[in-house]
């Protein structure tokens, strides 16, 4: 059924019909404006999945870019050449979720419908495409979790264009290169020999992985300039942290040989400044082979963590292995960024804020009181 609510939410990232959403969602809210004599004001939000840091350089992907080309596309439809002022809607691009972690459906759907709610929005309009994270279609389900909230949600009748990608374009040929050539090294590894029949197993294990993976293990056409990058950093990583290892090592081993077995084991929680399933798992494996300490848990961004003594604590705290994961993944500028002590992000799990499920906020927004929202920690942007 068409929208006739005039203040539209649309959810965007890049899709290949999010030009044709845009034309729609205009059209709409144009002729609505104009049965109801009021300037009807089109939301188009881009939740984030990055966390962006006060005082830091971090690359915000492609979020400003693609918001700045949404507003032309508006303007272009609307066909008018006036100051924006004077557009018969009103067009506001603005990002969203920099305050929390964004994985689920449910984290999107909390996140649009917080912002709805202060906006004092009704309808939602979703592009058929929508898939914020990543190739995962997560559309389905937003859309559920966004009409429990109360919200009129209208997918835009777009026509679909089914395109077949061919063999040997130019992303099946990288994507395919990235699995066949991480494969065929990491079977050579474990072989631990070049002869003739590991050489040629190991090609064809390594051809049928890429065949059958590659479409699904990476999410996007590698660019291996950034690659190359982030795997020459990944063997300065790794010898820093063999260097943390042998350290974590000699100090747990003094542990043991003092006589009155010195150790405080407590709990703590993490909130990490990473981002993306490869940083998080990699900070997460890096402090349970740090002797001392142990990832119990990862929620979204959130590492639980047993430590042995105070000094494990002091050195959770301090951040080091945190910032070399983001140098790993993220260069140098990411290195700049606060560490946890200084950020308030470690604390003991008993005295952390809960964070409440999506339903929990919907049943409770009547009674939400916005003196009762934990507060940020210190060195994050509002």
């Amino acid at each position: 059924m068409p929208t006739t609510t005039e203040d539209l939410l649309i959810p965007v990232n890049d899709s290949e019909t999010l030009r044709e959403t845009v034309a729609y969602v205009v059209r709409q809210a144009r002729d609505a404006g104009s049965e109801s004599g009021r300037k009807p004001v089109v939301h188009f939000i881009y939740p984030i999945r990055w966390r962006p840091i006060k005082g830091t350089d971090v690359v915000q992907g492609n979020a400003p870019e693609l918001l700045d080309k949404v507003r032309l596309w508006a303007r272009e439809d609307l066909g008018e050449e006036v100051p924006d002022g004077d557009l018969p809607i009103r067009i506001v691009t603005e990002t969203i979720g920099a305050d929390r972690y964004l994985f689920s459906p449910a984290d999107f759907a909390s996140a649009l419908y917080e912002y709805a709610r202060a906006h004092n929005i009704q309808q939602v309009i979703l592009d058929p495409e929508y898939r914020p994270g990543g190739t995962a279609p997560l559309l389905r389900p937003l859309k559920a979790d966004l009409e429990t909230s109360g919200l009129t949600v209208e997918e835009a009748p777009i026509e679909r264009v089914t395109r077949r990608t061919p063999v040997a374009s130019a992303a099946t040929i990288s994507k395919f290169g990235l699995v066949f050539g991480v494969s065929y090294l990491f079977y050579l590894i474990i072989g631990g020999t070049l002869d003739t029949f590991n050489l040629a197993t190991g090609a064809l294990v390594a051809g049928l992985s890429a065949a059958i993976f590659a479409g699904i293990t990476a999410e996007r056409r590698p660019v291996f300039s950034r690659l190359l990058g982030q795997s020459l950093r990944l063997l300065i990583y790794g010898t820093y942290l063999f260097w943390e290892i042998a350290k974590a090592n000699l100090s747990v081993a003094y542990i043991i040989l003092h006589p009155d077995l010195p150790i405080d084991p407590k709990m703590r929680q993490f909130d990490g400044a990473v981002w993306g399933e490869y940083s998080v798992t990699t900070l997460a494996n890096s402090i349970t082979l740090t002797p001392g300490t142990l990832t119990v848990d990862v929620r979204r961004d959130s590492f639980y963590i047993h430590t042995l003594t105070q000094d494990a604590r002091d050195g959770l705290e301090e951040g080091s292995l945190e910032r070399a994961v983001r140098f790993v993944f993220s260069g140098r500028e990411a290195m700049r960024i606060p560490t946890p002590k200084e950020r308030g992000s470690v604390r003991d799990p008993e005295s952390a804020p809960t964070r409440r499920g999506f339903g929990e906020s919907i049943a409770e927004f009547s009674e939400y009181d916005e003196t009762e929202k934990p507060e940020q920690p210190e060195g994050w942007e509002e």
